[in-house]
């Protein structure tokens, strides 16, 4: 006998599988790609007991390697003061010098390999690996992935295969035991009676998983940890899995396709596991499994010296940042209060990138004013393109869409929008045959060989950004002249046997919560501009994950020019009168979109202003265009273009340039997130690295708007934060590896090759330039202005921001009435001064 068979009962079994599909985050597909917390599902314990599980279950490290450190203490980034606060705060029963100077010499010493912790739980997979070396294709186990990678490729597949798999239709256990009756590849490779084995175990998926760990031995204390680390092999496509669970969730019924994925997966390992009855895998597994049955319950952190020293050389790293944060908003250092009415006032999405831009326009006059609020304006719309039945989700994945609006060709009879309607569906339909006949096995010979040269022309067109590799898919099959007038119908209609549009009753409910939402409840200016964001690249597998987190993975000119045109509706301004939110007469809202790639703005006027607003709107856009010009210089530094002739010819060139891997910078070095008057931050350069979100707390009668602050932007910038600190630490466990290597499967993610696991997270050249990181990999800094109490009783009431906060994925600080950082919320310890 191989294993010692070990009893396990269906509860343990259960709760097993529940905690472990539990730890995985899902990972959202290309078509709306979004940061997600990849430690979502550890969020409910402490970030250093994450740090040591991780390690000890999957030999994953989420800090840096102590050169990383090291370097920064060379160069001043962390002062002997940040790593004494960090000590400080460090547990008594952690293992490190207690004093700043042994610190800095201790971190330059070779640590114990994390290959040699004694506390690992070991799957079949680390057991052949280690047998074999190391070799994951000589142990099988690479064979394994590639095996599944490319089965659950045909199986979630969204119209890049000509081909379906036939067993589709089929739930995912199923129709993979299904598919693999025929599939003899496994036994070629050398994994003897594959399919009998398969077939041999039970049909339900909990079943099969049920008897694999009792036939293996697992220790029912380690199972829950097995199966964690077992779904790691695989990380990627559970991840997606996950995101399945999570749509169906969202609609409000459950889905099992990561507990069956995790079923196909332990049925692979139990097969290999099956080829080895020799010596050496007997007595190696037997020792693995003594191992894990004597784990501790807890992760006995304290006696890892080298996991304690870098976790406080982590909270130096970003002690130091909170410092220089706090030292530069102090209330002296904000520009004097602005006119009481402004001009221009411009209210844009709290992503980092907007900050750059916003402090470059407001000072192109004393007149402008700008305000932050979450992309999506408080509008969780679902945005049916001309041409389309279905549409994106305009609104944080937090969230299901509440709305559904369509876009329609502006100034068209009803007859003419359903030709143009129908005629994009047939060009769109034409396209996709032209494609297919072009990448067809048999046809592709053909086209080739007949038309192939013909392509010479738009080839060196698209390598010099002249033309686009592929169609804009907002606009392909579109006439030039429709395109212009394309705007969102917000009126109640019947499509397709769907509502949608807004009533009278919905308008004003949506418009009043998303004005007190960003504290805009007086203090009107004449020109008020909502404007969403976008990017522009070519070539970009991730191109969405540079477009609006707050808008899902979209565009916000969609959101944008709602919000406007609500607000510009004569019937919504006299309801929200009667409701304490007096607009002016004179005040005109305007839809807009920022390219973030190219700082350009477009503004959405086919509602067209009034004629006296026709000057003041005139000024508007000579300072959109001065501050365009004056946010590309900024930017161009960090792109290497400083030195170029006309910065903005070069930044549209990078953004058309199909070859270029770092067209921008995304939300890369995002560190901190601030709610407070636009006031205390107003004139001071933050590097484009806060996400800003304008609150009043004197405007916000029972916090009502705070609550919401804090459990909707603050989460998303949380996934954010810990997307891209996760990236850095780790991209081979948690990002998606070398862009120039990455091939598209099933429109869904990527490969790093051809072969493999599913990559999520982000490139490594999302956040490093070759030479040093872009991206500093620091948990994010919250600052609120709001009395402690307010935020104290958000944090009891809603477990999943408090748990950020007690659990130390993000530090809390609150800001007095007099615009001073004064307090922090201390893990365990509640409110402490700041010093």
């Amino acid at each position: 006998m191989i294993a010692r068979e070990r009893t396990l009962s269906t509860a343990s079994v259960a709760a097993a599988i529940a905690s472990a599909t539990h730890r995985i985050a899902p990972v959202w597909p290309l078509k709306h790609f979004v940061a997600v917390n990849p430690f979502l599902g550890f969020a409910d314990r402490p970030f250093a007991e994450t740090c040591a599980l991780l390690r000890r279950v999957g030999r994953i490290e989420i800090l840096m390697p102590r050169a990383f450190y090291a370097s920064a203490l060379d160069a001043g980034e962390i002062a002997d003061d940040d790593l004494r606060a960090a000590i400080d705060a460090a547990p008594s029963g952690w293992n490190i010098p207690r004093n700043a100077l042994d610190v800095r010499d201790e971190v330059r010493r070779t640590p114990r390999s994390i290959a040699s912790h004694p506390a690992h739980v070991a799957t079949v997979a680390d057991t052949l690996d280690a047998l074999a070396g190391g070799n994951r294709m000589a142990s099988g186990v690479g064979f394994m992935v590639d095996e599944i990678s490319k089965w659950c490729a045909a199986y979630f597949d969204d119209g890049a295969s000509s081909w379906r798999l036939p067993t589709r239709g089929l739930r995912p256990y199923r129709a993979w035991r299904s598919s693999m009756r025929d599939d003899r590849n496994p036994e070629v490779m050398g994994v003897r009676g594959f399919r009998a084995i398969v077939a041999a175990l039970p049909e339900d998926p909990v079943a099969t998983i049920h008897t694999v760990l009792e036939r293996l031995g697992i220790p029912d204390r380690a199972c829950a940890d097995y199966l964690f680390r077992a779904l790691l092999d695989i990380g990627g496509w559970a991840s997606y899995a996950r995101y399945v669970t999570w749509q169906a969730a969202l609609a409000g019924h459950s889905d099992s396709t990561l507990v069956e994925l995790l079923a196909i997966r332990i049925a692979w390992g139990y097969t290999l596991f099956a080829q080895r009855t020799d010596a050496a895998f007997v007595t190696a597994w037997r020792a693995a499994m003594d191992e894990a049955a004597v784990i501790p319950l807890d992760d006995r952190l304290g006696e890892d010296a080298d996991l304690c020293l870098r976790l406080v050389l982590q909270d130096a790293y970003e002690h130091a940042y909170r410092r220089r944060l706090i030292a530069r908003i102090a209330p002296s250092a904000a520009e004097p209060a602005q006119p009481e009415r402004p001009l221009l006032q411009a209210a844009f999405c709290i992503d980092v990138r907007s900050e750059i831009f916003r402090r470059a326009l407001e000072r192109e006059s004393p007149a402008v004013a700008t305000l932050g609020f979450a992309g999506f304006f408080g509008y969780p719309i679902e945005y049916v393109q001309i041409g389309h039945e279905r549409g994106g989700a305009q609104c944080p994945v937090l969230m299901p869409p509440a709305f559904t609006v369509c876009e329609v060709v502006g100034g068209t009879t009803p007859d003419d929008e359903r030709a143009i309607f129908q005629l994009r569906r047939l060009r769109r339909r034409v396209a996709k045959t032209w494609k297919s006949f072009k990448g067809s096995a048999v046809s592709s010979f053909i086209f080739v060989e007949a038309i192939g040269l013909s392509y010479a022309v738009k080839l060196l067109s698209d390598s010099f950004g002249i033309t686009r590799t592929v169609a804009d898919p907002n606009t392909d099959g579109l006439d030039r002249s429709a395109i212009g007038k394309l705007e969102p119908r917000i009126e109640p209609a019947l499509v397709g046997g769907r509502e949608t549009g807004f009533t009278i009753s919905q308008k004003l409910a949506m418009a009043e919560a998303a004005l007190r939402g960003m504290s805009l409840t007086t203090g009107f200016g004449r020109i008020v501009m909502m404007v969403g964001h976008g990017s522009t690249t070519v070539n970009n597998p991730h191109a969405t994950g540079l477009d609006c987190g707050a808008c899902g993975g979209h565009t916000g000119e969609a959101n944008a020019r709602v919000s406007a045109m609500i607000l510009n509706d004569p019937d919504v301004r006299t309801e929200l009168r009667e409701r304490g939110i007096t607009i002016p007469d004179d005040t005109w809202f305007v839809g807009a979109l920022h390219d973030t790639t190219t700082d350009a703005i477009t503004l959405y006027t086919r509602e067209m202003p009034p004629v006296s607003h026709r000057d003041a709107l005139a000024r508007a856009r000579t300072w959109l265009a001065s501050a365009s010009s004056t946010a590309r210089r900024e930017r161009a530094a960090q792109l290497g273009l400083a030195s170029a002739k006309d910065v903005a010819s070069a930044i549209l060139a990078r953004s058309r340039d199909w070859a270029n891997v770092r067209p921008e910078w995304g939300l890369a070095g995002n560190a901190a997130f601030l709610a407070a008057p636009r006031a205390l931050t107003r004139g001071i350069d933050l590097g484009g690295r806060v996400f800003l979100h304008e609150y009043d707390h004197r405007r916000d009668d029972g916090y009502g708007v705070l609550a919401s602050i804090l459990t909707a932007p603050l989460v998303v910038a949380s996934w954010i934060n810990l997307q891209y600190y996760a990236s850095t630490v780790n991209n081979r466990v948690f990002g998606a590896g070398n862009k120039t290597l990455h091939n598209v499967t099933g429109l869904i993610g990527v490969l790093e090759g051809n072969a493999g696991d599913l990559r999520t997270g982000l490139p490594w050249q999302s956040l490093h330039d070759g030479d040093r990181y872009v991206h500093e990999p620091r948990r994010l800094t919250v600052l609120v202005a709001a009395p402690r109490t307010a935020i104290d009783a958000v944090l009891a009431e809603h477990a999943s921001v408090g748990d950020l906060v007690e659990h130390r994925w993000l530090t809390l600080f609150a800001i007095d009435d007099d615009g001073r950082v004064w307090e922090r919320q201390a893990p365990g310890s509640g409110w402490k001064p700041v010093v």
